[in-house]
């Protein structure tokens, strides 16, 4: 347990501190009954006390006790991620399938000793980071017969810094905000910001293939790998460092999105950077969402690099950012350690304007080297606020079926992508919830060949209809994608809840050639069973 933050909360993103209180989701129940004319209640928290688990199916040995705990609250923890549906089982008392024992090693000798003893005992193991994952990639299987998970939120630290080749050595259990205050006082950042920063670690980033919080150039977590070393219970794995190499299939590639089912990461050297003190913003708006997405492309395939280049389909602008619900809005920003951004955001701008973007030269943002922060002001300040300030727990319990589901394209096939989702997926929301769903867009990554669409999705779902209106809404999603040609998850990873996308998308031999990695790295298939296919 992190002494510093308090303990996780059961039944919502973060920690106990980051709990909505009662009073507040009272008063979002009042809102909700008040948006869709029906009474809305926020029951109330389980206790802990009052939570029925079933009895641990396996005797931690002496050696291990210090280590390894089967103690109810522990289990109760780590029983769910992050997804909606899991904290509305959490928030009724429904932990049917806990971990049997959680494990805490502080070291490499520890995480060995804990890792041969489940593979001696054929006990499932789940690796888990922060538990922020929202497609039930750290749930426990019913089909096994003893689980522990290994939290390795102990192996947390920044072990060197490379101010040279800039690049540090650290350890998978950091979390985000730990990590940025070590490497802070040296001038240096990773500059990985995914929406989870606050709850989420480096390790888990690695292993799911996390995307940033930027949105173009350097945005995944595999930009800034540069080796890892990893614990398999064949033994240990650790690349080479090095800025780049053409040897062979690279080995940091093979376990960058395996989700902890070949092994379990330690540490990694990642590239750093130092800290832009140059920014430069602009909020440009839109008549149209097919005007402001041809201008994205544009400015994207221009080669300028902007850290931000996030577009708002006008539903989503009058959600988010606070405008009328008919224009889109284009957020761009950019930044630097060494080079003033004014020209940079002047250029981008020129091309939105090309394209109907409309902005005032006095609301382009600029900062001269000083470190003062743009982007902060109207409405991309109030994007800023709403994607930054996310609390999963404030509607958890109360109705609301709302989920995202984020994909990638290419531009040529995006115009049909879109109408196709769309269809695809409003039909299925107007029979869901009569007409009164939502169904919203945006860019949050833009590429020189197309951009990774992310759609959010809301209703308010008759009294314990949410699992079964949820999963219709999202067969709908996941058909639409994969037939329109997309990709099933673009950072979200796949866990359980993608895998027949994952199926229909990837290469029948890779599978084959994937089982077989497992096979060998795991032999008796105990590392998150069930995640990406059936060990």
């Amino acid at each position: 347990m992190s002494e510093q933050r308090g303990r996780r909360s059961f039944w919502t993103w973060g920690w106990q501190s980051d709990e909505p209180s009662q009073a507040e989701r009272e008063e979002m129940a009042q809102q909700l009954s008040a948006n869709y004319g029906r009474e809305v209640k926020a029951p109330p928290i389980p206790l802990i006390d009052d939570i029925e688990l079933r009895d641990p199916r396996l005797k931690v040995p002496d050696t291990l006790a210090e280590i390894v705990t089967c103690d109810k609250t522990e289990r109760i923890i780590h029983t769910y991620g992050g997804h909606f549906l899991e904290l509305n089982r959490a928030l009724k008392g429904d932990f049917a399938e806990p971990p049997d024992a959680v494990a805490y090693p502080a070291n490499e000798t520890e995480l060995e000793s804990v890792l041969d003893w489940c593979d001696s005992h054929s006990f499932a193991v789940i690796p888990y980071g922060g538990g922020t994952t929202v497609v039930n990639g750290v749930s426990i299987p019913a089909t096994v017969s003893g689980a522990v998970t290994i939290d390795l939120e102990r192996l947390n630290q920044v072990l060197e810094v490379d101010e040279i080749s800039l690049a540090a050595r650290i350890q998978a259990g950091i979390f985000g905000p730990d990590l940025e205050s070590a490497l802070r006082p040296q001038g240096f950042t990773l500059r990985h910001f995914p929406q989870s920063f606050p709850w989420s670690t480096l390790g888990g980033w690695i292993v799911t293939r996390s995307g940033g919080h930027y949105a173009t150039n350097h945005t995944h977590i595999d930009d800034f790998v540069e080796s890892m070393r990893m614990l398999t219970p064949s033994g240990w794995w650790e690349s080479r460092r090095l800025p780049g190499s053409g040897a062979g299939p690279s080995p940091d590639r093979m376990i960058m999105g395996s989700e902890g089912t070949l092994g379990i990461v330690t540490e990694a050297w990642m590239r750093i950077q130092r800290r832009p003190t140059f920014r430069a913003s602009a909020g440009v708006l839109f008549p149209s969402f097919e005007s402001a997405y041809t201008a994205c492309r544009h400015i994207a395939q221009a080669k300028l690099w902007p850290a931000n280049l996030r577009l708002l389909d006008p539903s989503e602008a009058s959600r988010a950012a606070g405008l009328d619900g008919k224009q889109a809005l284009l957020i761009i920003g950019f930044e630097s350690a060494e080079v003033p951004q004014g020209n940079f955001i002047q250029e981008a701008v020129k091309i939105a304007r090309e394209y109907q973007g409309l902005i005032a030269d006095e609301d382009i943002r600029t900062s001269d080297g000083s470190g003062e922060t743009t982007g902060r002001e109207g409405a991309v300040g109030n994007w800023r606020s709403s994607f930054i300030g996310v609390n999963a727990g404030l509607t958890n319990g109360l109705g609301v079926v709302g989920d995202t589901f984020e994909t990638a394209i290419t531009w040529d096939r995006w115009p049909e992508f879109d109408a196709v989702v769309r269809e695809e997926v409003t039909k299925v929301l107007n029979e869901v919830f009569n007409g009164a769903g939502t169904l919203s867009c945006r860019f949050t990554h833009v590429y020189t060949d197309g951009p990774a669409p992310y759609y959010t999705f809301s209703g308010l779902s008759t009294p314990g209809g949410e699992a079964e209106q949820w999963q219709a809404i999202k067969d709908a999603a996941s058909e639409a994608v994969i037939k329109a040609g997309g990709t099933i998850t673009h950072h979200h990873s796949v866990g359980r809840m993608h895998r027949k996308g994952w199926s229909e998308q990837r290469p029948a031999l890779f599978e084959a050639a994937l089982k077989g990695a497992k096979k060998q790295l795991d032999p008796n298939g105990i590392l998150n069973p069930g995640v990406l296919f059936d060990s």
